[in-house]
């Protein structure tokens, strides 16, 4: 018994230990960007908000439909757009980190099987404090931007 009562008490610490930053997050509108046919990438977006007294960090960040995941952002380096990798995203005490397209945001890279609009992908963020949270992100097809509005060439003055 009294080692039921040693594993019992093990078990609370590590689910504790699993809490802390990931209480005092939470995360809205999370998505991955349907990728194009045969392509090996795709991108991860959502809104983390930081409910707690103080500034955290998602120092990871996990899923199961790519073999590499990364925390990436976006820099404009002599005016060419590249993609790098981030060892962090930092979230302000109260505040929040938009994950979104030109910015920061999760790569999923090495895609394992193509995905299809709708699938669900489970991704496991993991804060500084060792603490993680999973998110279920749906996969959607991108938004196409608007087409341009016509212009009215026949001004009447």
């Amino acid at each position: 018994m009294k080692k039921l009562s040693l594993l019992a008490a093990g078990l609370l610490l590590s689910a504790g230990a699993i809490a802390g930053s990931a209480d005092q997050v939470t995360v809205h509108e999370p998505y991955v960007r349907l990728a194009p046919p045969n392509a090996p990438a795709t991108g991860a977006f959502m809104v983390i908000r930081n409910g707690g007294a103080k500034d955290v960090k998602v120092v990871k960040a996990a899923n199961p439909v790519s073999k590499v995941t990364e925390l990436h952002t976006h820099l404009n380096e002599g005016g060419v757009m590249k993609m790098r990798p981030v060892p962090d995203i930092p979230i302000k005490a109260g505040g929040e980190a938009v994950l979104k397209p030109g910015s920061l945001h999760v790569m999923l890279i090495d895609l394992k099987a193509p995905m299809k609009e709708g699938d669900v992908v489970p991704i496991t963020l993991t804060f500084d404090d060792g603490s993680s949270k999973q998110v279920d992100a749906k996969v959607v097809r991108p938004v196409a931007a608007p087409a341009p509005m016509p212009m009215d060439h026949n001004h009447k003055h």
